[in-house]
């Protein structure tokens, strides 16, 4: 029965009765984390082969000792694996270390002391500096902008991209450089980027001519079901579009082999490959080939990756299955929240009663379950409506996670019922 056909009284007794097995849940000694979107051991497992790897043959395709110096662009042939995926010629795509984040914030510092390609001056000397961020979104990369004090333009994600009335009108403003956007199973709400939404952005009329689309792809492959989402290919249609160097793109084998030991690539034009080159070099003499090469043998082509992301997904997919179990049966018939079903990436979206969001991980926390702040998924951390939030669970055994979001959803019915009652 929805909270509106409640009496008072009705609601008075549904707290106290959600009061009494939250108590219970809190005398269990309880201690999960569902903060971040981590692969679970089981995940990590399935590529241990990487652990005997490259052995004794340290010498790529091409001959080279990857032990040495040098390849600041990264191994061809791990290149020519991922570039399908992203959509970008070979020779247009650099594969680096780790992380992808790292890639990001290298582009945002080096167009602040450099600009890019299509700068009329650095864009640190511009009076102020501004992009476009579609909420609920990620939260590193609003954090990123923040350490470097760029000005973050909130659209609303809807479930096929950024609402784009709201982009047209940001982007009048010769202060608007780029926005973020993870396009295919968007963290949090697993959004998918329509390819007419895409060429929509790609054929923007930007005051800023050095406009960038930072599109970080870091889900591509990471599906939920056996339908496939194929992401818009926005690097041609940028093209197609008149502006070639728009489209900045990002990804990682973060979550397909090691999350800590994997390597990350960015895609884009050739000019915009040059630059970053050259600014890179004087940071690097080149990435970990060693890692790169062993990631080469180890997925042997891009169905090998399309592989190794099934027996990801097996792990996976009944574990978000049964948020959206739990969700469903301890909330649904109270119309105290909504979430996302998503088919791929790794979060679930919650939204609960505006104002809360914050009382909801608060309890939460106090119950032994922590996750990320309340607001994480918005600018500065802050969520105008405090309502949205963030559900990772990827990392916990099911058992574990079970249990996290049976004490989520009693969570959910307290702060609102407390709400309720005033």
């Amino acid at each position: 029965m929805s909270f509106d056909a409640l009496t008072r009284d009705q609601i008075q007794a549904l707290l106290d009765e959600q009061t009494a097995a939250y108590r219970a849940l809190q005398d269990s000694g309880l201690k999960l984390d569902l903060t971040r979107g981590k692969p679970s051991p089981a995940q990590l497992d399935l590529s241990n082969e990487l652990l005997t790897l490259p052995g004794d043959d340290y010498t790529d395709a091409q001959g080279t000792d990857t032990r040495n110096y040098g390849g600041l662009n990264g191994l061809l042939e791990l290149r020519e694996i991922f570039a399908p995926i992203m959509q970008v010629p070979v020779e247009q795509v650099v594969a680096g270390d780790n992380a992808s984040l790292a890639m990001m914030h290298d582009n945002l510092v080096f167009a602040l002391f450099h600009g890019v390609p299509g700068s009329e001056q650095p864009w640190g000397v511009e009076e102020s500096v501004k992009f476009v961020c579609p909420v609920p979104g990620y939260d590193r990369h609003f954090a990123l902008l923040e350490e470097y004090g760029i000005e973050m333009v909130p659209v609303a994600l809807n479930e096929d991209g950024p609402d784009m009335d709201a982009v047209r009108e940001a982007v009048k403003d010769p202060a608007v450089k780029g926005m973020w956007l993870v396009p295919t199973y968007g963290n949090p709400t697993g959004a998918v980027v329509s390819e007419a939404v895409a060429a929509e952005l790609a054929a923007l009329d930007t005051a800023a001519p050095d406009f960038r689309i930072f599109w970080d792809n870091a889900y591509a492959v990471h599906h939920l079901t056996e339908e496939q989402t194929k992401t818009a290919d926005i690097l041609g249609l940028c093209v197609a579009s008149g502006h070639p160097d728009r489209a900045v793109i990002f990804a990682s084998t973060s979550k397909i082999t090691f999350a800590g030991a994997g390597v990350s690539f960015m895609g884009s034009s050739a000019d915009n490959i040059r630059w970053y080159l050259s600014h890179l070099g004087k940071r690097t003499i080149g990435p970990d080939k060693v890692n790169q090469l062993r990631h080469a043998r180890y997925l042997g082509s891009t169905a090998g990756v399309h592989a190794l992301m099934d027996r990801h997904r097996e792990i996976l997919a009944p574990k978000f299955e049964a948020v959206v179990r739990i969700l469903r049966e301890r909330l649904g018939e109270y119309g105290v929240a909504s979430w996302t079903e998503p088919k791929g990436g790794y979060f679930v979206s919650l939204d609960v009663v505006d104002g809360t969001a914050s009382r909801v991980i608060e309890l939460t926390r106090e119950a032994g379950v922590a996750m990320t702040p309340a607001g994480a998924a918005f600018p500065y951390g802050d969520d105008p409506r405090d309502r949205n939030i963030r559900i990772a669970p990827s990392y916990p055994s099911p058992e574990e996670l079970t249990i996290a979001i049976d004490v989520l959803a009693t969570s959910v019915l307290i702060a609102a019922a407390e709400q309720a009652l005033g």
